[in-house]
């Protein structure tokens, strides 16, 4: 996190903030997170909630995207539909955690698909 001149911790109060407060080299694969993620959210709202980002997804949903030591991680992400869920099943770290490790390629188009596929979704569960 970045600090304050006395030392202090400052906690993000924007998602720019909370993806500069990184190193170069994972701001830059949480910057990518964020582009796959708003480009597939109708009029996107990004804020932060729980201490990391979010995307909010018609005003009454979130997926939130976090950057850590070892990995990315986004949350919460329900079963998805076939052959979709078969490709996220071996990056699921929990119920509804996807991480994507720091050692291997950020799969952009794969997040993208994610975050259409929750927002399809979504829109289904607000009728």
């Amino acid at each position: 996190m970045a600090s304050a001149a006395d030392g202090a911790a400052v906690t993000p109060q924007t998602v720019d903030e909370y993806i500069d407060s990184f190193p170069d080299d994972i701001a830059d694969r949480l910057r990518r997170t964020r582009a796959a993620i708003v480009a597939e959210v109708p009029h996107p709202e990004e804020k932060m909630r729980y201490g990391i980002a979010a995307v909010m997804l018609g005003g009454r949903y979130a997926l939130h995207f976090a950057g850590w030591k070892q990995h990315i991680g986004i949350y919460p992400v329900p079963t998805l539909p076939e052959p979709l869920e078969s490709e996220v099943a071996p990056l699921r770290s929990g119920k509804d955690s996807v991480t994507f490790t720091h050692s291997a390629e950020l799969p952009d188009a794969l997040i993208s698909r994610i975050t259409a596929a929750i927002v399809a979704k979504r829109a289904g569960a607000a009728d």
